[in-house]
């Protein structure tokens, strides 16, 4: 196994923004001093937390670790959301550590972090609202400290310092998660794209993409795309381009570049999740949360309109986010149909945009990024 390389946060992003740490990476950080406390007596400054990519680590300095009265022990992390204007920026991400006997980790929630409370996003009703990458990188942090022991089983309470009021400022209220924030990320790393300074880079990107008269270019709000990018188009490098939650000013960014250039653009993809693209069919450009309302409503319209039934769009329309249509469907046979024309919609939508581009295709995938409509 290759030996991971420090990601340095020092080091600014391509748009001259800093970088900051997701709540999962604070909170794997968080357990893992907590557990070099309990098991090793170590009270350590900064912890290594290994990134989801395999190939990087980050170094996390640790606020305070100590052994609590009744024996547990609890380490806080500061959260730095870097240049982005994340609501948790600045927030105390907690954990408390103790032995349960039972043989397996127990994922708790502790003061100020929600728990499910309704279906539709990846954690189970019931269970504290921490995503299936943070608990991997738990999981792995808790082996590296038990180096190869066997493992008595611990219970990680995760919480967050006034988490309960920072949640206020999110979707989470909305989407059943109550009595606090959510344990996120996907890469451990925030990219500070939240911000005008990068809508400015999104033009640089699109410029050299379209700079050398390509053949085809592809856009992803995420990382959602890149693997059928790569291996179905034959799209990487600077022919995918990252545009966030600014799909409207990165379309706009193709034309402009596109007029100087004089040049037609044979294809244009647009790929990732329906959660964002989707909202482009109520004329929404900027599709960050802050910004905009989510896409059921639009979703069920398509629905709707290729007749699939009041009982089902009722359901669709009354979903508490995209991806629980995407599950509502995964075993109906409209599903593909559904996902296929909500893909033309937005491709219909986009198009209008971009006269310069002779196709525009979309290809949308489920959060597992399993392909829903064309790519399926």
């Amino acid at each position: 196994m290759a030996e991971l390389r420090h990601f340095d946060l020092n080091v600014l992003a391509g748009n001259g923004l800093r970088r900051g740490r997701t709540t999962g990476t604070c909170a794997t950080a968080a357990v893992k001093a907590a557990l070099l406390l309990l098991r090793c007596g170590r009270a350590a400054t900064e912890v290594d937390v290994n990134l989801p990519d395999g190939e990087h680590f980050l170094t996390v300095p640790i606020q305070r670790v100590e052994v609590m009265a009744d024996g547990r022990a609890r380490a806080d992390v500061w959260k730095d959301g870097g240049d982005d204007p994340d609501s948790t920026h600045g927030a105390t991400i907690f954990a408390i550590v103790s032995e349960n006997g039972a043989g397996d980790l127990r994922f708790l929630a502790g003061e100020g972090v929600g728990t499910v409370t309704q279906p539709g996003i990846r954690v189970p009703v019931g269970d504290p609202a921490i995503n299936p990458t943070p608990r991997r990188m738990m999981r792995e942090a808790v082996q590296e400290v038990l180096a190869g022991a066997p493992s008595p089983g611990f219970d990680l309470e995760i919480g967050c310092v006034n988490g309960n009021e920072i949640a206020r400022k999110t979707f989470n209220p909305r989407l059943g998660i109550l009595g606090g924030i959510s344990i996120l990320g996907t890469t451990g790393i925030v990219e500070p794209m939240s911000l005008s300074a990068y809508m400015a880079s999104i033009e640089v990107y699109v410029r050299v993409a379209v700079g050398d008269r390509p053949d085809a270019v592809i856009f992803t709000p995420g990382n959602l795309g890149r693997g059928f990018a790569r291996a179905h188009l034959g799209l990487s490098g600077k022919r995918l381009v990252h545009v966030s939650n600014f799909l409207g000013y990165a379309l706009d960014a193709t034309q402009e570049a596109l007029e100087e250039l004089g040049f037609d653009l044979d294809t244009l993809w647009l790929a990732g999740h329906p959660g964002k693209l989707a909202k482009t069919l109520d004329g929404v450009w900027d599709t960050h949360s802050r910004s905009s309302d989510m896409a059921m409503g639009a979703v069920a319209r398509v629905g709707r309109a290729c007749g699939l039934g009041d009982e089902l769009t009722y359901r669709m329309e009354h979903a508490n986010t995209v991806e629980e249509i995407v599950e509502q469907l995964r075993h109906e046979a409209a599903g593909r149909t559904l996902w296929l024309a909500v893909e033309d919609g937005i491709a219909r939508t986009c198009q209008v945009r971009v006269p310069r581009v002779r196709s525009l295709q979309v290809r949308l995938f489920a959060m597992n990024g399993a392909p829903l409509g064309a790519a399926a």
